[in-house]
């Protein structure tokens, strides 16, 4: 189990966060996992035991606190509402704040990555744009990418998509691809996935597609932050 810490971000925000380091001695690197709209819950806690285990210091930002503190959400249509008004009450700017501050504390440990899932996909593509002292970005499923286009990412960053998510279509995909640097993103796509392939224990989960993109993921984070 990892543990709960407390930052604080450069407006004076203080908030918790999961942290998990590496069993062994070696630390490949930093990594922050950013959420779901669902809240640093048990899904977005395993993944960020997953990457420990691969030798990363993750921290998990816990960006809905300035809303409301200890949030872990599960996924029914009344969890999914609250996500939604959660997210819209602390707003994007704030979470990037909240960010940057996971990432400044992740500093110690060699370059730093970030990962994002959903909200945190579009998070990952904000910071890779606009964070200082990132190596790195990854975004799964990152629905509001496409009406953020104007941000263009400073750092090497790779991005997940489903065939199958109603909530982001191919002509959204393509919007992405056609407006990022191929030289700085890479962009892949997921046959028979759909929104959240990645969230293992749910009807959305796609094993198959979950396991090439992390791979390529893990593959990706070691290069850039070795």
């Amino acid at each position: 189990m990892g543990k709960t810490i407390t930052l604080t971000a450069a407006d004076g925000h203080a908030f918790s966060a999961y942290e998990k380091t590496p069993s062994s001695h070696v630390v490949r690197g930093g990594l922050v996992v950013v959420q779901e709209i669902f809240g640093v819950n048990p899904h977005i806690r395993k993944v960020a035991d997953g990457y420990a285990a691969d030798g990363f210091r993750v921290i998990a930002p816990a960006i809905f606190d300035r809303a409301e503190r200890g949030i872990e959400l599960g996924y029914d249509k009344d969890e999914f509402a609250r996500g939604i008004d959660l997210m819209n009450a602390v707003g994007m700017d704030r979470m990037l704040l909240d960010i940057a501050a996971a990432v400044d504390a992740l500093q110690s440990s060699g370059k730093v990555g970030i990962v994002g899932y959903c909200l945190g996909g579009s998070l990952a593509w904000l910071s890779a744009a606009r964070v200082d002292g990132l190596a790195c970005a990854v975004g799964y499923y990152g629905g509001a990418i496409a009406r953020h286009l104007d941000a263009k990412p400073r750092i090497p960053t790779m991005l997940h998509f489903g065939e199958e998510d109603p909530s982001i279509p191919p002509a959204d995909v393509e919007k992405i691809r056609a407006a990022a640097d191929p030289a700085l993103v890479q962009i892949f796509t997921y046959k028979d996935a759909g929104h959240a392939f990645n969230r293992d224990g749910t009807e959305r989960f796609h094993g198959e597609s979950a396991r090439v993109a992390r791979d390529r993921t893990l593959a990706f984070l070691n290069a850039q932050t070795a």
